[in-house]
């Protein structure tokens, strides 16, 4: 819905700089180009970048005030049961100045306080100044779809959706988090409360932070629970899930298609987007234009076909963008600076040309399939945690590297036995290798391994396939897939994406399927084809999971482009003091190869990391080591 920005000074009688906080919100015009405020009352200062959404007219335009004016929030994000909160609100008394969704949350903190946040369904980063109390709530939407960064420079506290807006403050310092570019080697992304910047740190998904006079207090107000081992779940007829989950589903998808603006869905050709597309048809009534990314001539990656099948099937007009190594190459650069962190895979190229295509075609809002693949089973790793299971009661005598690993795993996920991504051992021997010999007696100091960064009491005594569920979650979806695969491409292009899958009413009911409904004999997301299965065309429900791919490092070392050599040359590596020039070297040489192809559902592409790295560096004027 838009971007937010603003400073919030602790000691109480110091006036906020109004022009800091103009440049700050100046910083996302992007994200919301419609409108813009910069409001200034003492200790706190408040900046607002419109994208209209709902309540068109400038009534929606914020800071939304309380009636006695002590009160002001702004909010990025969609509050999707505002209708049925308004009418509660209404009914005890309370008036509105707009139609907009989020002035709820200014009624609902006079009613509840910051329990306000137990009441909504939405996606949402926001911030309500509290002049009374002179303190500051700011909070995050239980699954992070909204972005929130926040730091402290001296006495006072900076936030804002992006981190560049942080950066346009004088006082803000622009360091590596090298803890952050260890995270990017051996997780799926960072995770919050970890950025690429030092001192820069992320609002946690389900957190808020309240800030009053020099206190700062954060807590955890929504968190995935799945049932221990202990507490099994009664089990009802299989036919109650799967009623409870399509209907839940269509209401998902019902609240977000509410809008004044144009709406459209991304269209991948697998079960999740389709099935998506084919809810809006049935909720909506009505024919909504669909986005695909194709690769002509590339067999082994498009999905034409089935994005065509399932367009055709929903009266769909489909706009294909055709993609190849030549688009990742020209969209690079914006990729990193609008995702604010190095890439580890380049697909984040084709979500910025979708978004683009949006844009072109004046839709506003898009709704897309994430969350269905972390909460139901939908990546191989489930797959292969039963095989892992029947070998593991089958083995013998333990091999010392296996004890080895025995111990990691332990520390990290509290069993032994649970294998995420990555032999975390071999792994170690990978990194450490990547990197400069200035760094390697600090290593102790940045692997991420050696800092907690998932709360292993909600692991413990689940069964495997909800502590994988519950690690997607949270170290996959919400600061990676969401964050710069989605949130921050979309927004370089004033498109706001939604999810159905992460409604909360679904995911609290996703939980109490039991495991055998979302993997059944090797068949992941089982429930969902059987719902899909009304909606879908065969031919999609019963095709295997087909992982998002593009053109790698692979294929931009073999166009034999000068800027990108010149950004992975022997001297500029060993001048940055950040990588190992010689293994660079070697993994150039190895993947120039003609015949050489990187299976990016087991493998890291290492070079992407340090390319889009050093594109960092250049981007946010991050200094050498």
């Amino acid at each position: 819905m838009c971007g937010i920005a603003g400073i919030f000074n602790t000691l109480r009688g110091q006036p906020v700089n109004k022009e800091f906080v103009a440049a700050m919100t100046q910083a996302l015009h992007h994200r919301g180009p419609d409108d813009e405020a910069v409001f200034v009352n003492g200790q706190a200062g408040l900046g607002f970048k419109r994208l209209s959404i709902i309540d068109i007219s400038t009534n929606g335009n914020q800071p939304f005030f309380s009636s006695d004016g002590k009160l002001a929030l702004i909010c990025n994000g969609e509050i999707y049961n505002y209708k049925e909160l308004r009418q509660e609100l209404q009914a005890k008394g309370y008036r509105f100045a707009s139609d907009c969704d989020v002035e709820v949350i200014v009624h609902l903190y006079q009613e509840y306080g910051t329990a306000l946040l137990h009441r909504l369904n939405g996606q949402f980063a926001f911030a309500l100044y509290d002049q009374q109390k002179q303190a500051l709530f700011l909070a995050r939407d239980h699954f992070g779809i909204c972005p929130l960064f926040y730091t402290q420079v001296k006495d006072s506290w900076l936030f804002a959706s992006e981190i560049k807006a942080l950066l346009k403050h004088p006082q803000v310092r622009r360091e590596v988090n090298l803890t952050g570019l260890d995270q990017l080697f051996s997780l799926p992304g960072n995770i919050s409360p970890a950025t690429m910047f030092r001192d820069i740190h992320s609002l946690k998904p389900g957190h808020y932070l309240w800030l009053e006079d020099t206190q700062a207090v954060q807590r955890e107000y929504w968190d995935l629970y799945y049932p221990t081992m202990s507490e099994p779940l009664e089990r009802r007829p299989d036919a109650y899930y799967e009623e409870g989950l399509e209907a839940l589903l269509l209401q998902a998808v019902k609240y977000r298609l509410n809008a004044d603006v144009p709406v459209g869905f991304y269209l991948s050709g697998g079960l999740d987007s389709s099935l998506i597309g084919a809810l809006m048809k049935r909720t909506g009534d009505r024919n909504y234009e669909s986005f695909s990314i194709v690769f002509p001539g590339d067999h082994e990656i498009d999905e034409s076909h089935y994005q065509q099948l399932m367009a055709s099937h929903v009266q769909s007009y489909r706009n294909a963008v055709p993609f190849d190594s030549m688009e990742v190459q020209r969209r690079l650069e914006s990729a990193v600076y609008f995702s604010e962190t190095p890439l580890r895979e380049t697909y984040n190229t084709c979500s910025l040309a979708l978004s683009e295509k949006v844009r072109e075609r004046k839709v506003k809002v898009i709704l897309s399939g994430e969350g269905a693949d972390e909460l139901l089973g939908g990546y191989f790793g489930y797959r292969f945690d039963v095989q892992r299971m029947t070998n593991h009661a089958a083995a013998g005598i333990k091999q010392v590297e296996e004890l080895l690993d025995e111990a990691i795993r332990e520390r990290l996920w509290g069993d032994p036995s649970f294998f995420y991504e990555n032999n975390e051992r071999e792994l170690e021997e990978t990194k450490r290798a990547m990197y400069a010999s200035t760094l390697q007696h600090r290593y102790p100091e940045f692997d991420c391994f050696r800092h907690e960064f998932v709360d292993k009491e909600k692991l413990r005594d689940r069964h495997h396939f909800n502590k994988r569920s519950y690690l997607d979650l949270k170290l996959r979806l919400s600061d990676h897939l969401i964050a710069d695969h989605c949130d921050r491409v979309n927004y370089a292009n004033g498109v706001e994406g939604r999810y159905p899958f992460l409604d909360i009413n679904v995911v609290e009911f996703m939980k109490t399927i039991p495991y055998d409904l979302k993997l059944n004999n090797l068949v992941e997301k089982y429930i969902l084809k059987k719902i899909a299965a009304k909606y879908v065309p065969q031919e999609i429900c019963t095709r295997q999971k087909y992982g998002w791919v593009a053109p790698g490092s692979p294929e931009l070392l073999r166009s034999n482009l000068p800027w990108i050599n010149d950004l992975l040359s022997y001297d500029r590596i060993r001048r940055q003091g950040y990588f190992n020039p010689d293994t660079i070297e070697r993994l150039k040489k190895m993947y120039s190869k003609d015949n050489f192809r990187l299976h990016t559902s087991y493998e890291n592409d290492l070079l992407i990391v340090v390319l889009t790295f050093n594109i960092f560096l250049e981007l946010f004027g991050l200094p050498d080591l």
